[in-house]
């Protein structure tokens, strides 16, 4: 600050009262104001810097309490405080208006500035800042506000709050504090576009970190069953149009990564892939987080929300669970289907989308619709190009391959160093009905690798359910001693392999002397040759 002006500032403007009008009246130090705040703008690197302490002149040479500087975001149709003097920061977080909303919002919307004599009582005040509405004395506080131009354009608005003055010529106080904003309007307007740059890299952001957070490896499709390779042949059938694809399977089959493969072998690959899962969000929701929500739709709607589908534009959106739709959500779905187009919950704007539809469901769509629980025209409208996830029991082959891959996950994952699975867990992975199956597969083989002391993940390892006979409907034949004899063959075999062959180490880890470990080798005719390393 100039020391000119600072010292005009402290002279409190002598000559706030024109003589000859006999009114209250600041032209006379009006133009070293305008100076300072040009000067300050010219040479500023950073105009962020500077805009608080502008709005600290601005209160101080009108007698001010307050002023602020608020910035239109157009990108989001929110007014913001970009700069204050007397308001707190907590406060000035609070200043968010849409336009219309408030004063604020009125002067954005008609671009025309408001003077309000006295806030207390004044009806479309809306005091989000927590505004002192009269002094501490009880005198009444006046607020001024203008809009903010660049060629016609509104950008944003200037305004102050001051302690009522009736000798006060308001058409005086309006057109300084215009003139204040004509001349950081290119500055607001760089501001205003720089905060808009920022929230479309926001929103961009989103939507990648949507798509990177389920970002597919065709590697992550395990197995090589017949039943399996048929799905793969499918997928590259239908990738690369345009068709809606109705993915079926039971619960834990995997039908989210055929969706992955699906939308990152078409054309749409380098689009958002959003995805949503009906049964796990409450019905009252489920039409926000589809299709948006306008602010105020509902309670607790502070703010416009885009939903799925918008994000989802020009990509793919996959819907899991999705015979758990309600009838109402049912027919908002296939007006999408049918003609792309929806409304935002509590708004009247028709959006056009262009989404590729993926759906799934592990319930027996058929007998909804008999049951009158899912819509027949809608179905059709999926059910354009089925596809059938096997369930793991019907691809039993594929056991070994799916464990090792979950071996090498949990070891990234959790640090764990598990080399291999012994060949009795996997025939006990192998003759296990697996009614969880692909997710329980990978929940039992994580913990199995976490409790394992040895590097590798044993019989033992494995949760109780896969080691009752009964939970699996098998049961071993023969006695308890034949039964006890198998089990304790193949723990030697399982530390010979663990040790080369080396019959003095495999005798240590299984706590025997090397004589007994001999005789029961001998007993189960063990040729201990064949896990010796070669030399």
């Amino acid at each position: 600050m100039s020391t000119e002006l600072n010292n005009t500032i402290k002279d409190g403007f002598k000559s706030h009262y024109c003589h000859k009008a006999g009114r209250f009246c600041k032209g006379d130090t009006e133009l070293p104001l305008l100076f300072e705040i040009s000067t300050m703008i010219n040479n500023s690197r950073f105009i962020k810097e500077i805009m608080d302490p502008i709005m600290e002149l601005v209160a101080k040479y009108l007698d001010a309490e307050r002023s602020m500087l608020s910035i239109l975001n157009r990108e989001v149709s929110k007014i913001l405080i970009e700069a204050s003097y007397g308001i707190s920061y907590d406060d000035k977080k609070q200043g968010r208006y849409m336009v219309g909303e408030g004063v604020t919002g009125n002067v954005v919307k008609s671009g025309k500035p408001i003077y309000i004599d006295k806030i207390e009582g004044s009806q479309g005040f809306v005091n989000k800042t927590k505004m002192d509405l009269q002094t501490k004395s009880k005198k009444d506080i006046s607020f001024i506000i203008v809009p903010i131009k660049v060629d016609f354009e509104i950008v944003g608005t200037l305004s102050i709050s001051r302690v009522y003055d009736e000798r006060v010529n308001k058409d005086e106080l309006i057109r300084i504090l215009t003139v204040i904003g004509s001349m950081v309007a290119q500055a607001v307007r760089a501001r205003q576009d720089r905060v808009e740059e920022i929230q479309r890299l926001k929103n961009e952001n989103e939507k990648l970190h949507l798509e990177l957070e389920n970002r597919f490896s065709y590697e992550n499709i395990v197995g090589n069953c017949s039943k399996l390779r048929e799905v793969f042949k499918q997928i590259e059938q239908v990738s690369n149009t345009q068709a809606t694809v109705l993915i079926r399977g039971e619960s834990g089959v995997g039908k989210e990564l055929i969706a992955d493969a699906i939308h990152y072998k078409s054309a749409r690959a380098s689009k958002p892939f959003i995805k949503v899962n009906c049964a796990a969000l409450p019905e009252t929701l489920i039409e926000s987080e589809l299709f948006g929500h306008e602010k105020g739709a509902f309670t607790g709607a502070s703010e416009l929300k885009k939903g799925r589908f918008e994000l989802a534009d020009s990509g793919t959106i996959f819907i899991d669970e999705i015979g758990e739709l309600s009838a109402h959500m049912q027919i908002k779905l296939l007006r999408v289907l049918q003609e792309k187009q929806f409304e935002r919950l509590g708004g009247s704007k028709t959006m056009n989308c262009n989404v590729r539809i993926i759906t799934a469901t592990n319930r027996n769509l058929e007998n909804a619709i008999v049951e009158g629980k899912f819509r027949e025209d809608l179905y059709y409208r999926l059910n354009v190009f089925p596809l059938y996830m096997p369930a793991l029991r019907e691809r039993l082959n594929d056991i070994p391959l799916l464990a090792d891959h979950f071996i090498q996950k949990t070891n990234k994952k959790n640090g764990t160093n598990i080399i291999r699975i012994s060949s009795s867990a996997i025939d006990a992975l192998m003759i296990y009905n697996w009614p969880g199956n692909i997710r329980e597969l990978e929940n039992c083989i994580e913990r199995a690798a976490i409790i394992s002391t040895d590097q590798v993940i044993r019989i033992g390892n494995l949760p109780p359910t896969l080691q009752t006979a009964q939970s699996s409907s098998t049961f071993s034949k023969g006695s308890l001693q034949i039964i006890v004899e198998k089990v304790e063959k193949q723990l030697i075999i399982d530390c010979l392999i663990a040790k080369k062959g080396n019959i003095m180490q495999a005798a240590k880890e299984l706590g025997i002397s090397n004589r007994k470990l001999g005789l029961r080798i001998e007993k189960y005719a063990v040729n201990v040759a064949k896990y010796k390393i070669k030399k």
